[in-house]
């Protein structure tokens, strides 16, 4: 049985994360699909990760300056070696700052992770050049079996205790009709939209291949080793709620929320 490192769960990891590169990049480009700019002079990717959706902000717009800004050592390595032409900054979402009014703010399944991410949101959009884009997507899976057997897993075994308040701090976004209230009163326009994207992974293992760079990670943090192996089997187990494909694969159905608004 395969478990995350110790080392893993003290850093993101860029390695884990990208093990899914092209189901997780396809989701940025979905929404830099839908951002309308000609020429912006000057684009933040906020929790750029290892890069990919920096790499994607380039190769649009090359001659703009780009910033990549995300809290992980690991991931702005990584992102650095993937989009040498990008500026990085190690820094977290919340205490983030622009010196200057933005032409686009980009951000890619990070937001979701932040508390009070709504009031964020609001402080973004003030940061906004007029005519600037705020573009974001968001993962809306907690009612999912993928997170609902992660909070399972976590309040059935002696790490409860430590366990059981991350369960409930676990990001809930709110309805399209929610954001539609908040931001419209502070834009020109807004365009919002879900996608469910159907992922067929390996069984319960490809789901924790899927979670361990990312969902799993508050959970096993605290653990020990040990705890870490009889977590994932309790989480494995949970997971058989699945239904197998004929071909033997899962089919794990990912909700995201996107909206792109115009100050």
């Amino acid at each position: 049985m395969r478990v995350v490192a110790d080392e893993a769960t003290k850093d993101w990891s860029s390695e884990l994360y990208l093990k899914f590169e092209a189901e997780r990049t396809r989701a940025a480009r979905d929404l830099l699909a839908r951002v309308e700019l000609s020429a912006p002079g000057r684009i933040v990717d906020l929790g750029c990760g290892p890069g990919n959706s920096t790499e994607l902000i380039v190769e649009a717009w090359p001659d703009a300056r780009v910033t990549g800004v995300d809290f992980s050592p690991g991931m702005i390595e990584a992102a650095r070696r993937r989009a040498p032409g990008a500026t990085f900054l190690e820094t977290k979402i919340e205490t983030w700052r622009s010196d200057a009014p933005l032409d686009l703010i980009f951000s890619n399944a990070a937001l979701h992770f932040v508390a009070d991410h709504r009031e964020i949101l609001v402080r973004l959009t003030g940061q906004l050049a007029p005519g600037g884009v705020l573009a974001v997507q968001m993962p809306d899976a907690t009612h999912e079996i993928c997170h609902a057997a992660m909070r399972m897993a976590a309040v059935d075994g002696p790490w409860a205790d430590r366990l059981a308040p991350i369960a409930k701090t676990q990001a809930v976004l709110a309805s399209p009709e929610e954001y539609y209230r908040m931001l419209r009163p502070l834009c020109s326009s807004i365009d919002i939209w879900e996608t469910t994207y159907v992922h067929p992974l390996a069984g319960p293992e490809g789901v924790v291949e899927w979670f361990e760079g990312s969902g799993l990670r508050p959970f096993l943090a605290p653990l020990t080793q040990a705890e870490r192996v009889a977590f994932l089997g309790r989480y494995r187990r949970e997971l058989s709620a699945y239904p197998l494909q004929p071909d033997g694969k899962l089919l794990l159905f990912y909700p995201r929320l996107f909206f792109v608004l115009v100050r």
